[in-house]
């Protein structure tokens, strides 16, 4: 046995020291893999509280790090077409005054939470944007769309009231020390059912828009929202 090792030493030399080396591979593969998934931005966006369109929009940072929120999107789509607004910034019905009366009232400065939702996100934190129906009522009022009130009368349809489809829920968010903006959607299908309105997901998990395409577009969607914004 000693004579064999003796005799055929440089070879097992060569192997032990190929095995050490897939050997030390595997390790820093591991290694890498562990902090690609730490670096990887995980946001993820859900219904709360309800399975119908009254039910709470979540966002949730399942990152490593702090994510900052900068635009959040909704994608209204309908039978007579698709409609964008911006919903970050929610809405206030305040007239002139009445921040001064409610802080002279409460003895409280109010939070800026309170207006928007653009802002940092810690990791496992979460915030919600209202009502999924709030959003779809938010873009009917701002695109002057009569909704349809869950009723199947095809004449109503013809004299203006659209049906709803879908609606996506898009964010675009920093993340960590990245340059570049990161996009997150989710589609939900809008369905009329005998007991209400049901919102269902259409795919089981958020939208990771992280591809060299997908930064793109969300670059060319903070443009145009920039744009509208100057328009008014």
């Amino acid at each position: 046995m000693f004579d064999w090792i003796s005799e055929n030493k440089d070879v097992l030399n060569v192997l032990i020291g190929f095995a050490t080396l897939m050997v030390w591979v595997v390790y820093a593969q591991l290694l890498y893999n562990g902090y690609k998934r730490q670096r990887r931005p995980r946001v993820v966006i859900n219904r709360g509280r309800h399975k119908g369109v009254d039910a709470l929009c979540l966002i949730s940072n399942m990152s490593a790090e702090s994510i900052f929120v900068q635009h959040i999107v909704a994608r209204l789509e309908t039978d007579k077409g698709t409609y964008v607004q911006d919903v970050t910034e929610l809405e206030q019905n305040y007239q002139e005054g009445d921040e001064k009366r409610e802080q002279q009232s409460t003895g409280d400065t109010p939070s800026l939470s309170d207006s928007t939702r653009q802002g940092p996100l810690g990791p496992g934190e979460f915030v919600h944007i209202g009502a999924f129906n709030s959003v779809i009522e938010r873009i009917a009022h701002c695109e002057n769309l009569r909704l349809d009130q869950h009723r199947d009368d095809r004449a109503e349809s013809e004299k203006g009231i659209v049906r709803l489809r879908s609606l996506t829920i898009q964010l675009v968010a920093i993340y960590g020390s990245d340059d570049y903006p990161i996009g997150v959607e989710r589609r939900f299908l809008i369905r009329d059912l005998d007991e209400g309105r049901l919102l269902v997901p259409a795919t089981w998990d958020s939208k990771r828009l992280a591809s060299r395409r997908h930064r793109k577009q969300v670059r060319q969607l903070i443009q145009d929202l920039a744009r509208d914004e100057v328009r008014g």
